[in-house]
């Protein structure tokens, strides 16, 4: 079996024009009070990857351009489209006013394990994802129509927030057979 690494020229990657104008998942991400920039442009990088329709920083969460997003994102913060709010609960009331479906990214009582959430490829879906230390504000979570925990099995039940990110984006993209395969 032949295990060559692929070439850049051979990964069909999308110009950031072509991605602009390319079908998107329906799905924006919620960043409430992200402190990180690395973790920002993870995230942008990610979105990217996984091809959703937006991002929205919100509160401390620092906004392109710079050199601390970039560095992670790698020229993702260009072709993903984002939006700043001062505040979260005005990003997530915009989001309702939009007929999304808000999902706190959170560990909380009666959240539904990721595994056994499908999304419904019917509906927008925003995910919110909090910060580093504090996660998502209970205020946030109590606006929020569901919430999803990612199941775990150490001794922290912490994950960092751009691998939440990562594993939450994997599974609205691969849950349910509907989605096209692009490989």
């Amino acid at each position: 079996m032949n295990k060559r690494k692929l070439l850049n020229s051979e990964l069909n990657r999308l110009s950031p024009q072509e991605f602009k104008e390319a079908d998107k998942l329906r799905i924006t991400l919620v960043l409430d009070n992200v402190r990180s920039a690395h973790n920002i442009g993870s995230a942008f990088r990610t979105s990217d990857a996984f091809c959703i329709e937006k991002i929205m920083l919100c509160g401390i969460s620092s906004t392109p351009p710079s050199a601390e997003i970039h560095k992670t994102a790698l020229g993702a913060e260009d072709s993903m489209s984002w939006e700043y709010f001062e505040k979260t609960e005005d990003a997530i009331s915009v989001l309702h006013a939009e007929n999304y479906r808000t999902i706190a990214i959170e560990q909380a009582e009666n959240s539904i394990v990721l595994n056994n959430f499908i999304p419904d490829r019917n509906l927008k879906h925003a995910l919110v994802f909090g910060n580093e230390v504090k996660g998502v504000q209970q205020n946030i979570v109590d606006m929020c129509q569901d919430c999803i925990e990612i199941p775990q099995f150490g001794t922290k039940h912490s994950l960092n927030v751009s691998v939440s990110i990562g594993i939450v984006l994997w599974h609205f993209r691969f849950a349910n057979s509907q989605v096209p395969n692009f490989f």
